[in-house]
Protein backbone atom coordinates (compact mmCIF):
# COMPACT_ATOMS: atom_id res chain seq x y z
CA UNK A 1 0.00 0.00 0.00
CA UNK A 2 1.27 3.47 -0.88
CA UNK A 3 1.67 5.72 2.17
CA UNK A 4 0.87 9.38 1.55
CA UNK A 5 2.09 12.62 3.11
CA UNK A 6 0.98 16.22 2.62
CA UNK A 7 3.20 18.08 0.16
CA UNK A 8 3.65 20.86 2.74
CA UNK A 9 6.56 18.70 3.94
CA UNK A 10 8.45 20.05 0.92
CA UNK A 11 7.61 23.73 1.48
CA UNK A 12 11.24 24.60 2.19
CA UNK A 13 12.80 22.06 -0.16
CA UNK A 14 13.62 24.54 -2.98
CA UNK A 15 15.33 26.89 -0.51
CA UNK A 16 17.38 24.13 1.11
CA UNK A 17 18.26 22.52 -2.22
CA UNK A 18 19.57 25.80 -3.64
CA UNK A 19 21.59 26.43 -0.47
CA UNK A 20 23.64 23.29 -1.19
CA UNK A 21 23.99 23.95 -4.92
CA UNK A 22 21.13 21.85 -6.29
CA UNK A 23 18.46 22.66 -8.86
CA UNK A 24 15.27 21.81 -6.90
CA UNK A 25 13.05 21.29 -9.96
CA UNK A 26 15.60 19.01 -11.59
CA UNK A 27 15.93 16.95 -8.40
CA UNK A 28 12.14 16.63 -8.06
CA UNK A 29 11.92 15.36 -11.63
CA UNK A 30 14.63 12.80 -10.88
CA UNK A 31 12.65 11.63 -7.86
CA UNK A 32 9.50 11.51 -10.03
CA UNK A 33 7.70 14.08 -7.90
CA UNK A 34 5.40 16.64 -9.59
CA UNK A 35 6.89 20.13 -9.00
CA UNK A 36 3.36 21.58 -9.04
CA UNK A 37 2.74 20.04 -5.61
CA UNK A 38 4.92 22.79 -4.11
CA UNK A 39 2.14 25.27 -4.85
CA UNK A 40 -0.56 23.19 -3.14
CA UNK A 41 0.52 22.21 0.39
CA UNK A 42 -2.45 19.90 1.01
CA UNK A 43 -1.74 17.74 -2.03
CA UNK A 44 -1.00 14.11 -1.09
CA UNK A 45 2.28 12.71 -2.43
CA UNK A 46 3.85 9.29 -1.98
CA UNK A 47 6.10 8.91 1.05
CA UNK A 48 8.37 6.68 -1.05
CA UNK A 49 8.90 9.52 -3.54
CA UNK A 50 9.70 11.98 -0.74
CA UNK A 51 12.26 9.58 0.71
CA UNK A 52 13.81 9.10 -2.72
CA UNK A 53 14.07 12.87 -3.16
CA UNK A 54 15.82 13.33 0.19
CA UNK A 55 18.31 10.55 -0.42
CA UNK A 56 19.09 11.73 -3.96
CA UNK A 57 19.52 15.31 -2.72
CA UNK A 58 21.88 14.30 0.08
CA UNK A 59 23.96 12.18 -2.30
CA UNK A 60 24.10 14.79 -5.08
CA UNK A 61 25.02 17.65 -2.73
CA UNK A 62 27.30 15.71 -0.40
CA UNK A 63 25.26 17.12 2.50
CA UNK A 64 25.00 14.33 5.04
CA UNK A 65 22.65 16.50 7.11
CA UNK A 66 20.20 17.32 4.31
CA UNK A 67 17.21 15.96 6.26
CA UNK A 68 18.17 18.04 9.30
CA UNK A 69 18.44 21.14 7.14
CA UNK A 70 14.83 20.68 6.04
CA UNK A 71 13.68 20.07 9.61
CA UNK A 72 15.52 23.22 10.69
CA UNK A 73 13.44 25.35 8.32
CA UNK A 74 10.14 23.72 9.16
CA UNK A 75 7.88 23.69 12.20
CA UNK A 76 4.25 23.40 13.18
CA UNK A 77 3.06 25.28 10.11
CA UNK A 78 4.14 22.36 7.89
CA UNK A 79 1.67 20.03 9.63
CA UNK A 80 -1.50 21.87 8.62
CA UNK A 81 -4.62 21.00 10.64
CA UNK A 82 -2.55 18.90 13.05
CA UNK A 83 -0.53 21.96 14.07
CA UNK A 84 -3.68 23.90 14.95
CA UNK A 85 -4.83 21.47 17.60
CA UNK A 86 -1.31 20.93 18.99
CA UNK A 87 -0.65 24.58 19.73
CA UNK A 88 -4.02 25.08 21.48
CA UNK A 89 -3.47 22.40 24.14
CA UNK A 90 -3.15 23.52 27.76
CA UNK A 91 0.14 21.75 28.54
CA UNK A 92 3.13 20.40 26.67
CA UNK A 93 2.12 16.85 27.64
CA UNK A 94 -1.36 17.29 26.17
CA UNK A 95 0.15 18.84 23.03
CA UNK A 96 2.47 15.86 22.53
CA UNK A 97 -0.46 13.46 23.07
CA UNK A 98 -2.52 15.33 20.46
CA UNK A 99 0.41 15.34 18.05
CA UNK A 100 0.89 11.57 18.40
CA UNK A 101 -2.83 10.93 17.99
CA UNK A 102 -3.35 12.98 14.84
CA UNK A 103 0.02 12.76 13.04
CA UNK A 104 -1.39 10.18 10.61
CA UNK A 105 -3.60 12.89 9.10
CA UNK A 106 -0.43 14.56 7.83
CA UNK A 107 1.68 11.42 7.23
CA UNK A 108 -0.12 8.08 7.20
CA UNK A 109 3.13 6.12 7.33
CA UNK A 110 4.33 7.71 10.60
CA UNK A 111 3.53 6.82 14.20
CA UNK A 112 4.58 8.36 17.50
CA UNK A 113 4.53 6.32 20.70
CA UNK A 114 4.74 8.22 23.99
CA UNK A 115 6.05 6.16 26.94
CA UNK A 116 5.93 7.88 30.33
CA UNK A 117 8.32 7.01 33.14
CA UNK A 118 8.76 8.60 36.55
CA UNK A 119 11.75 10.64 35.42
CA UNK A 120 11.82 10.40 31.64
CA UNK A 121 9.32 10.45 28.79
CA UNK A 122 10.25 8.75 25.52
CA UNK A 123 8.67 9.90 22.25
CA UNK A 124 9.52 7.10 19.82
CA UNK A 125 9.01 7.58 16.09
CA UNK A 126 8.19 4.76 13.67
CA UNK A 127 8.24 5.20 9.90
CA UNK A 128 6.56 2.46 7.91
CA UNK A 129 8.43 1.19 4.87
CA UNK A 130 9.97 -1.85 3.27
CA UNK A 131 13.54 -0.64 3.70
CA UNK A 132 13.71 1.52 6.84
CA UNK A 133 17.52 1.32 6.91
CA UNK A 134 17.65 3.11 3.56
CA UNK A 135 15.59 6.11 4.69
CA UNK A 136 18.13 7.87 6.88
CA UNK A 137 17.38 11.34 5.51
CA UNK A 138 13.64 10.91 6.04
CA UNK A 139 14.30 9.80 9.63
CA UNK A 140 16.40 12.92 10.21
CA UNK A 141 13.75 15.14 8.66
CA UNK A 142 10.86 13.53 10.57
CA UNK A 143 12.50 13.25 13.99
CA UNK A 144 14.09 16.67 13.51
CA UNK A 145 10.64 18.11 12.81
CA UNK A 146 9.22 16.46 15.94
CA UNK A 147 12.06 18.02 17.94
CA UNK A 148 11.39 21.45 16.46
CA UNK A 149 7.69 21.19 17.29
CA UNK A 150 8.30 20.18 20.91
CA UNK A 151 10.90 22.93 21.19
CA UNK A 152 8.41 25.51 19.88
CA UNK A 153 6.07 24.63 22.76
CA UNK A 154 8.80 25.46 25.30
CA UNK A 155 10.89 28.11 23.59
CA UNK A 156 14.26 27.83 21.91
CA UNK A 157 16.14 27.48 25.19
CA UNK A 158 14.67 24.00 25.79
CA UNK A 159 16.76 20.88 25.16
CA UNK A 160 15.82 17.18 25.32
CA UNK A 161 17.71 14.83 27.60
CA UNK A 162 18.85 12.55 24.77
CA UNK A 163 18.08 11.71 21.16
CA UNK A 164 18.33 8.14 19.87
CA UNK A 165 18.86 7.16 16.23
CA UNK A 166 18.89 3.55 15.08
CA UNK A 167 21.41 3.97 12.26
CA UNK A 168 25.25 4.12 12.52
CA UNK A 169 26.92 7.43 13.37
CA UNK A 170 27.55 9.95 10.56
CA UNK A 171 30.94 11.44 9.79
CA UNK A 172 30.01 14.68 11.56
CA UNK A 173 28.39 13.90 14.89
CA UNK A 174 28.87 17.49 16.00
CA UNK A 175 26.19 18.67 13.58
CA UNK A 176 23.64 16.40 15.26
CA UNK A 177 24.61 17.55 18.76
CA UNK A 178 24.26 21.17 17.66
CA UNK A 179 20.86 20.58 16.07
CA UNK A 180 19.30 18.66 18.98
CA UNK A 181 21.29 20.42 21.70
CA UNK A 182 21.94 17.23 23.65
CA UNK A 183 23.69 13.88 23.59
CA UNK A 184 22.82 11.87 20.46
CA UNK A 185 23.11 8.08 20.64
CA UNK A 186 23.52 6.16 17.36
CA UNK A 187 22.95 2.44 16.72
CA UNK A 188 20.07 2.72 19.20
CA UNK A 189 17.09 0.37 19.38
CA UNK A 190 14.73 2.96 17.95
CA UNK A 191 14.46 6.57 16.80
CA UNK A 192 13.32 8.67 19.75
CA UNK A 193 13.48 11.88 21.73
CA UNK A 194 13.82 11.63 25.52
CA UNK A 195 12.66 14.50 27.71
CA UNK A 196 12.10 15.13 31.40
CA UNK A 197 8.75 13.96 32.79
CA UNK A 198 8.61 17.27 34.64
CA UNK A 199 8.53 19.12 31.30
CA UNK A 200 5.14 17.68 30.35
CA UNK A 201 3.35 19.74 32.95
CA UNK A 202 4.57 23.05 31.57
CA UNK A 203 1.65 25.21 30.48
CA UNK A 204 1.38 26.72 27.01
CA UNK A 205 0.58 30.45 27.43
CA UNK A 206 -1.14 30.83 24.05
CA UNK A 207 -3.48 27.85 24.54
CA UNK A 208 -7.25 28.32 24.39
CA UNK A 209 -9.33 25.37 25.74
CA UNK A 210 -12.51 26.28 23.82
CA UNK A 211 -10.65 26.52 20.53
CA UNK A 212 -8.81 23.26 21.28
CA UNK A 213 -12.13 21.47 21.86
CA UNK A 214 -13.60 22.88 18.65
CA UNK A 215 -10.53 21.91 16.63
CA UNK A 216 -10.49 18.42 18.10
CA UNK A 217 -14.05 17.80 16.92
CA UNK A 218 -13.29 19.15 13.45
CA UNK A 219 -10.11 17.10 13.10
CA UNK A 220 -11.80 13.96 14.43
CA UNK A 221 -14.31 14.38 11.61
CA UNK A 222 -11.50 14.12 9.02
CA UNK A 223 -9.32 11.77 11.05
CA UNK A 224 -9.76 8.69 8.90
CA UNK A 225 -7.16 8.62 6.14
CA UNK A 226 -7.78 6.70 2.90
CA UNK A 227 -6.73 3.10 3.41
CA UNK A 228 -7.42 1.33 0.10
CA UNK A 229 -6.04 2.02 -3.35
CA UNK A 230 -9.49 3.10 -4.47
CA UNK A 231 -9.74 5.65 -1.65
CA UNK A 232 -6.23 7.01 -2.20
CA UNK A 233 -6.73 7.40 -5.94
CA UNK A 234 -10.08 9.05 -5.23
CA UNK A 235 -8.43 11.56 -2.86
CA UNK A 236 -5.73 12.51 -5.37
CA UNK A 237 -8.21 12.76 -8.24
CA UNK A 238 -10.44 15.08 -6.20
CA UNK A 239 -7.57 17.45 -5.42
CA UNK A 240 -6.04 17.44 -8.90
CA UNK A 241 -9.41 17.90 -10.58
CA UNK A 242 -10.08 20.99 -8.46
CA UNK A 243 -6.81 22.41 -9.80
CA UNK A 244 -7.69 21.57 -13.41
CA UNK A 245 -4.83 19.13 -14.00
CA UNK A 246 -6.05 15.58 -13.52
CA UNK A 247 -4.92 12.68 -15.69
CA UNK A 248 -4.02 9.12 -14.80
CA UNK A 249 -0.37 10.03 -15.45
CA UNK A 250 -0.52 12.89 -12.94
CA UNK A 251 -2.19 10.68 -10.35
CA UNK A 252 0.53 8.06 -10.90
CA UNK A 253 3.17 10.73 -10.20
CA UNK A 254 1.59 11.55 -6.85
CA UNK A 255 1.36 7.89 -5.88
CA UNK A 256 4.90 7.11 -7.12
CA UNK A 257 3.78 4.33 -9.43
CA UNK A 258 2.87 3.72 -13.09
CA UNK A 259 -0.49 4.16 -14.73
CA UNK A 260 -0.51 0.41 -15.33
CA UNK A 261 -0.23 -0.17 -11.56
CA UNK A 262 -3.19 2.13 -10.92
CA UNK A 263 -5.35 0.35 -13.51
CA UNK A 264 -4.36 -3.08 -12.16
CA UNK A 265 -4.95 -2.19 -8.50
CA UNK A 266 -8.30 -0.55 -9.19
CA UNK A 267 -9.44 -3.49 -11.32
CA UNK A 268 -8.63 -5.77 -8.39
CA UNK A 269 -10.86 -3.54 -6.23
CA UNK A 270 -13.73 -3.84 -8.70
CA UNK A 271 -13.53 -0.32 -10.11
CA UNK A 272 -11.55 1.73 -12.62
CA UNK A 273 -9.83 5.08 -12.96
CA UNK A 274 -12.49 6.31 -15.39
CA UNK A 275 -15.24 5.44 -12.89
CA UNK A 276 -13.51 7.39 -10.11
CA UNK A 277 -12.84 10.32 -12.43
CA UNK A 278 -16.44 10.29 -13.63
CA UNK A 279 -17.80 10.35 -10.06
CA UNK A 280 -15.53 13.22 -9.04
CA UNK A 281 -16.39 15.17 -12.18
CA UNK A 282 -20.09 14.75 -11.39
CA UNK A 283 -19.55 16.03 -7.87
CA UNK A 284 -17.53 19.05 -8.97
CA UNK A 285 -19.45 20.08 -12.07
CA UNK A 286 -22.71 20.76 -10.22
CA UNK A 287 -20.88 23.23 -7.98
CA UNK A 288 -19.03 24.91 -10.83
CA UNK A 289 -22.08 25.49 -13.03
CA UNK A 290 -23.98 27.06 -10.13
CA UNK A 291 -21.77 30.11 -10.75
CA UNK A 292 -23.40 31.82 -13.76
CA UNK A 293 -20.34 34.02 -14.21
CA UNK A 294 -18.04 31.05 -14.87
CA UNK A 295 -17.74 30.31 -18.62
CA UNK A 296 -18.62 26.76 -19.60
CA UNK A 297 -15.49 26.58 -21.74
CA UNK A 298 -13.37 27.15 -18.62
CA UNK A 299 -15.29 24.49 -16.71
CA UNK A 300 -14.77 22.00 -19.55
CA UNK A 301 -11.02 22.64 -19.49
CA UNK A 302 -10.82 22.24 -15.72
CA UNK A 303 -12.68 18.94 -15.83
CA UNK A 304 -10.42 17.63 -18.57
CA UNK A 305 -12.85 17.55 -21.49
CA UNK A 306 -11.57 18.10 -25.02
CA UNK A 307 -14.29 20.68 -25.72
CA UNK A 308 -17.36 22.29 -24.21
CA UNK A 309 -19.54 20.15 -26.48
CA UNK A 310 -17.98 16.97 -25.06
CA UNK A 311 -18.79 18.13 -21.54
CA UNK A 312 -22.36 18.99 -22.60
CA UNK A 313 -22.91 15.47 -23.98
CA UNK A 314 -21.43 13.88 -20.86
CA UNK A 315 -23.55 16.08 -18.57
CA UNK A 316 -26.80 15.18 -20.33
CA UNK A 317 -25.97 11.49 -20.17
CA UNK A 318 -24.95 11.76 -16.51
CA UNK A 319 -27.80 13.93 -15.19
CA UNK A 320 -30.60 13.53 -17.73
CA UNK A 321 -30.85 17.22 -18.57
CA UNK A 322 -28.82 20.00 -20.17
CA UNK A 323 -26.56 22.35 -18.26
CA UNK A 324 -28.87 25.23 -19.18
CA UNK A 325 -31.86 23.37 -17.71
CA UNK A 326 -29.88 22.56 -14.56
CA UNK A 327 -28.99 26.21 -14.09
CA UNK A 328 -32.68 27.07 -14.41
CA UNK A 329 -33.51 24.64 -11.63
CA UNK A 330 -34.93 21.96 -13.91
CA UNK A 331 -34.10 18.44 -12.70
CA UNK A 332 -34.96 15.12 -14.37
CA UNK A 333 -37.76 13.10 -12.78
CA UNK A 334 -35.51 10.03 -12.74
CA UNK A 335 -31.75 9.95 -12.32
CA UNK A 336 -29.86 8.03 -15.01
CA UNK A 337 -28.15 4.85 -13.71
CA UNK A 338 -24.73 6.38 -14.41
CA UNK A 339 -25.46 9.19 -11.94
CA UNK A 340 -26.22 6.98 -8.96
CA UNK A 341 -22.55 6.92 -7.95
CA UNK A 342 -22.36 10.73 -7.82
Amino acid sequence: MTDLIRSSSLSYYPEVARSVGLDPMQMMRKARLPPACLDKPDTPIAVAALRRLLELSAEASGSEDFGLRLAERGGLINFGAVSLIVREQATVGEAIDAFSRFIHIHHDGMRLDVARGKQTVTVAMHLRGRHPSASRQSIDMALGSVHRIIQSLFGHDWRPQEVHLHYPPPHDRKRYREFFGCRVIFNAKHDAILLSAHDLGRRIPSAHPLIANYLRKRIEAIETRPASWEQKVDEVVRLLLAGGDCTVERVAEHLACTRRTIHRRLAASGTSFSAILDAQRADLVTRLIDDPGRPLTDIAVQLGFSAQSAMARWFRGRFGCTITDWRKGVRPLTVPPSATAA
